[in-house]
């Protein structure tokens, strides 16, 4: 039986690297990830994607945080009768139990992963509009304190690029080698559930 895999694009390239050093026979849909600027959409853009996965698969996982959908992505699920991996976001799952314990030594810390490091230049600088409007970035980052970056891999050229996107922050940077963390643990727990299933 192969599973279907409904994950948010900024965890897609982490899933597939999943399935295959896991060995599962699931396909893998993408969400886009610039739905986090607008997550009221996300609920709807996983919906489409569970028709199609569903219409090809017999179970389905979603791969997602609530991301800042208030609940509806969770609400979406129930009603569908689908699991998704637990968890608020991605970062709380990859810092593996130790977001809390950031969060409350420096509530002013932005997060990086691997994914964000690659896309800061589009995710941030672009769409915040700080091509455009650099004099916003001190309104919008001006509370914060540090950066950490939960690195997925040992890359060198990542953690450069960490380091530059702090300095363009004007944040001092933290680097936690962290790799999959529960995200992975998260994962391999429910395609045990499904597997078993059969």
């Amino acid at each position: 039986m192969t599973v279907a895999l409904i994950a948010c694009g900024a965890l897609a390239r982490e899933v597939l690297a999943m399935k295959e050093s896991h060995g599962w026979d699931a396909d893998v849909f993408g969400v886009p990830s610039l739905l986090h600027m607008r997550p009221d959409r996300i609920p709807d853009a996983v919906r489409e994607r569970l028709a199609e996965a569903r219409a090809r698969r017999e179970k389905v996982i979603v791969v997602y945080g609530d991301c800042g959908t208030g609940g509806q992505l969770d609400r979406l699920l129930e009603a569908e009768g689908v699991q998704r991996v637990s968890g608020p976001h991605c970062f709380e799952m990859y810092a593996n139990g130790r977001f809390e314990s950031m969060m409350a030594q420096q509530p002013g810390t932005f997060f990086l992963t691997d994914y964000l490091v690659q896309s800061f230049d589009h995710l941030v600088i672009e769409e915040l509009g700080l091509d455009r409007f650099p004099q916003l970035r001190d309104d919008y980052f001006g509370n914060y304190t540090r950066a950490v970056y939960l690195a997925q891999t040992d890359s060198p050229d990542l953690r450069a690029r960490a380091q530059w996107a702090a300095d363009y922050l004007r944040l001092p940077l933290e680097v936690h080698r962290t790799g999959f963390g529960a995200l992975e643990t998260r994962l391999v727990e429910l395609m045990s559930q499904n597997m078993a299933h059969r």
